[in-house]
Formats: C-alpha cells, structure tokens, sequence
C-alpha cells in the first residue's frame, strides 16, 4: 500500500511538473503572440542549453587559435596577452547592450531597429538596411567559420605530411565536406541539438586543460620568461609603427564577434526575456577567464614568431603544437581537440545563421521569402538551413580566383555583424533608452548609458581595425576588402528593394516589446 502510495505521488509530481512546463510554454507563445508572430518552433531550449550554444560558438581555442597571426603581426604576446583582456572587457559592454535589447524583444527576428524607432516610411527602410546587414553577417561569419575549420583540417595534415599542401581546389573540397557535413546534422538532429551544444561546451573546456597542461610540461621549444611570455611586443612585422598593438586585438574581436547571433534563438527557449540575455550576459566572463588558460601557455611557450608566420597554409596552430610538443603524436593529439572545437562550432553557429535567415524571410525581407520561411519534418527551417548551405558553398568559389578576396569575406562578417549591434544600440540610446527601461532584464541606468556608449564607440573603432590590412606596405594580395565585399552585399540587397523589397517588406510586427 505504502508503495503504491510513493507512485502516485510521484506520478503526481511528474503530472505538475509538466503542467507546469505546459503553462509556461503557453506564456512564451502568448508573449510571442503579442509581438506580432505566431509559434512556430520547438521550445526545447533551457538557459543551460542556449548558454552552451553561445559558448559553442564563441568557440575560444578556434578563434584564439586560427587568428593567432593576427596577433603576431600586432606585436606578439603582448597583443595577444593584454588584447584579450581589454576586448573582453569592451565586448562585455557589447553583449550587456544587446541583452537589454534582447529581453525587451525576445524574437528571432532581431535586431530590432523596426520597433525602436518612431512610425514613418523611413522606419521600414532603416529597417530593411539594418536586417540586411545583420544577415550578410550571419552568412559570412558562418562562412569564415566552416572554412577556417576545412583550413584547419589542411594546415594539419600539411604539418604530418609536408610533401602534400592542399590546392586551392582540394580545399575548397575540404571546405564542401565541412558544408554538408553540418548541414546534414543540423537538419536532421535537430532535437539532439541542444545535447550537441551541451557536449561542445565540455569539449571546449576539456580542449583548454589538456592544452594548458600539455603545452606547460612539455615546452619543447623552450620556455620564455615572464617579461618575455607577457610584455614581448615587436612592432617590425606589421610596418604599422605605434598602431602594432591595435592589430593585435583581432584575434580576440573575431572570438566574439557572433556573440549575439544567439539572440536569433529566442523563439526555442523556454523563457526566452529572462535566459538569452542571462546566457548573453555570461558568455563573455566565462570564456575570458577560461581563454587565458589557453592563451597563458601558448605566450610562455611560443616558438619564434618569424617561424609561425611562415606556418603551412597560414594556419599557425598546427605548427605551434607540432614544434612545441615535439613529437607529431603529441601535437596531432592536441589538433584533434582543436579540430572538435571548430567542428563543435560550425554547428552551433549555422543553427543561429539558419534561425536569422528563416526569420527574415518570415518578414517578407528576401526574394522568395515563402520558400524560404517553411518549417518541414521537426519543425526545422530546412529550406533556409540549405539556402545558408549554398551560398557559403557558392562563394566558396571565390577562393579558386583569389584568396585575397574570399579572405575579405571573413572580415565582412565581423564588420556587418558589429555594424548591425551598434545599429541598434545606437538607436536604443538616441531615446533615451525608453524601450529597454521596462525590460525584464536591464540594468540601472546609469550602467545602461555607460555600456552603450563604449559598446558604438568600440564597434566604431572595429569597423576600421578589420577594413586594414594586417600588414604595410599593401599589395593587391594584402588588401583588406571586407568594406568593398559589404558595400556590394548592400548594393545588391538595393536593387533588390527597389525592384521588389519595397512593395513586399513593410517591417516587422509593430509591437511595443514585452
């Protein structure tokens, strides 16, 4: 009797428990409802999981890692060392901004310039421009991502088999197969994704401590002193004089450039006011502390800078595992936990791409937005997953006819990413920040004002860091033309709103937030 009592009080709990979670579903739906937009995905996100999946995405070992030149043309540790550290400090004044923003309008379809400014044509169009440069960054960082991980894959197997280096058309095959491959898990897995996001944090995490420990017991290429591991700045391999430094903090801009792609999850959170900007708010603090876990041993034992520069397939990971190992077992075993990190991430990163593009076709905003806005099977943007796919795969083309130019893509998905944030942000300010003050998630207002304002005049000063080059004196295959890349994206999304855009994309819902 006893026992039979203990199960139905347990059935019980387990019935309240899901009418619990039943009622608050409905809440979201109806929140939803009231910003203008009908329910369409799965919630199955938690505050744990999108905090996972924005962690995944910053992906500190891949983007500490494959932009470490950057930061050796900025002067070497020094710039690396200290660079990390001030970014992250201005970055968290970024996702702050973004967080307040994001609790205020919990919808995929950020940012949301369309419900911050006042009535009037000149909203819509303001708001076509600043979606459009939200989606082109969605795209191309998605796209730097898939292929810095396939140049990953190549630097590797170049430093464990120097007779071979990958041609330009072998990696841009290397480059498909990472394309497909994450398309085909991100179509077909979605309920397993939240787990997937969940595993990639460990790997993240596990990544840093074996590296740490690794890379500190071994030392084969000698260890630097502390002056030497932290305070050593060369200025002679940029030709940038006393501006070195600045190049510096490339590696670490580019890290957490896609921090608030997250936002474009909103709608498959549970309580997506209170957990996408908690998990946004985080991510920044979490990673900085446990990026100068990876990237304390790296400064203290980094072989010559001249002979990282000079790395295979300028990927200067490999070789520094490699040599500092000692062994190629050694620095294999530490590649493949890198190489998890990057793969780990493409996945987490196409998602939210994919979120972004399904919910401005929902808008009306791109051509053929009906085929585009479909759910099929699990309800998964599969049309739009596979527009993403494409078009990374198209301009992937690029590369066969110059590096130069694909490379610029890369940096146009930070610069159009930083652009649309200070956007927003900017906007948010001009009105006295009247939106977000009744946000559930905000923070006091004098804060408010201060992160605002470092967050544009930071993004301002970004938008010219990755518009130069890395190096002086500029040759046409040293240019920097992201800004050419971005004003021809937005050249085409014109023509397109004069031709059709205008007559179909009349903004977002009108709503006052929640």
């Amino acid at each position: 009797m006893s026992d039979a009592l203990n199960v139905k009080k347990a059935s019980l709990s387990e019935a309240e428990r899901a009418l619990v979670s039943s009622t608050q579903q409905r809440k979201e739906d109806n929140e939803l409802v009231a910003l203008g937009y009908e329910p369409e995905l799965r919630r199955n996100r938690s505050l744990y999981t999108i905090l996972f999946q924005v962690l995944a995405i910053t992906a500190v070992p891949f983007g500490e890692g494959t932009a470490l030149t950057s930061a050796i043309y900025g002067g070497g540790q020094l710039a690396y060392f200290v660079g990390w550290i001030v970014v992250c400090l201005l970055d968290q004044c970024v996702a702050v901004s973004l967080s307040e923003l994001a609790s205020k309008f919990p919808t995929s379809s950020g940012p949301w310039s369309f419900q911050l400014l006042p009535e009037g044509r000149s909203r819509t169009i303001f708001s076509f421009i600043t979606g459009w440069v939200w989606l082109i960054g969605n795209i191309t960082i998605c796209l730097s991502v898939n292929f810095g991980t396939a140049s990953l894959i190549a630097g590797t197997a170049t430093i464990y088999h120097p007779d071979w280096l990958a041609s330009d058309w072998q990696l841009l095959l290397i480059f498909y197969a990472v394309c497909l491959g994450t398309f085909l898990i991100c179509a077909f897995g979605n309920r397993l994704l939240p787990y997937v996001d969940a595993v990639a944090s460990v790997w993240n995490g596990l990544t840093i401590l074996i590296v740490c420990v690794a890379l500190s017991a071994t030392a084969n290429a000698g260890r630097h002193s502390v002056a030497d591991a932290l305070a050593n700045y060369d200025k002679s391999f940029s030709g940038w004089g006393n501006f070195t430094f600045f190049i510096g903090l490339l590696p670490t801009a580019y890290t957490f450039s896609a921090i608030g792609m997250i936002t474009s999850m909103a709608e498959e959170v549970a309580d997506p006011a209170r957990d996408v900007p908690t998990a946004l708010s985080l991510v920044v603090p979490i990673s900085g502390v446990a990026g100068l876990f990876f990237i304390l041993p790296i400064c203290f034992t980094m072989p010559p800078l001249q002979d990282i520069l000079n790395a295979p397939q300028a990927q200067a990971m490999p070789y520094v595992f490699h040599t500092v190992m000692g062994t190629p077992g050694g620095g294999l075993a530490l590649m493949f936990f890198l190489l998890g990190v990057a793969v780990f991430c493409c996945i987490s990163i196409s998602t939210a791409a994919s979120r972004t593009l399904w919910a401005f076709a929902r808008d009306g905003a791109i051509p053929f937005s009906s085929i585009w806005s479909k759910l099929i099977g699990d309800q998964v943007p599969l049309a739009a997953l596979a527009l993403l796919t494409v078009i990374q795969m198209l301009l992937g083309l690029v590369n066969l006819g110059s590096t130069s130019a694909f490379t610029a893509f890369a940096s146009c998905g930070v610069i159009a990413l930083a652009a649309a944030y200070a956007i927003v942000i900017a906007i948010s300010l001009s009105t006295g920040r009247k939106a977000v003050s009744t946000a559930r998630w905000r923070c006091p207002s004098f804060i408010g004002y201060f992160v605002n304002v470092v967050s544009i005049a930071w993004v301002a000063f970004q938008l010219v860091l990755f518009s130069m080059p890395a190096a002086l004196p500029v040759t046409v295959v040293s240019m920097n033309y992201a800004s050419v890349v971005l004003v021809g994206f937005m050249f085409i999304s014109f023509v397109y709103y004069v031709a059709h855009g205008r007559k179909v994309y009349n903004g977002t819902p009108v709503s006052d937030g929640i």
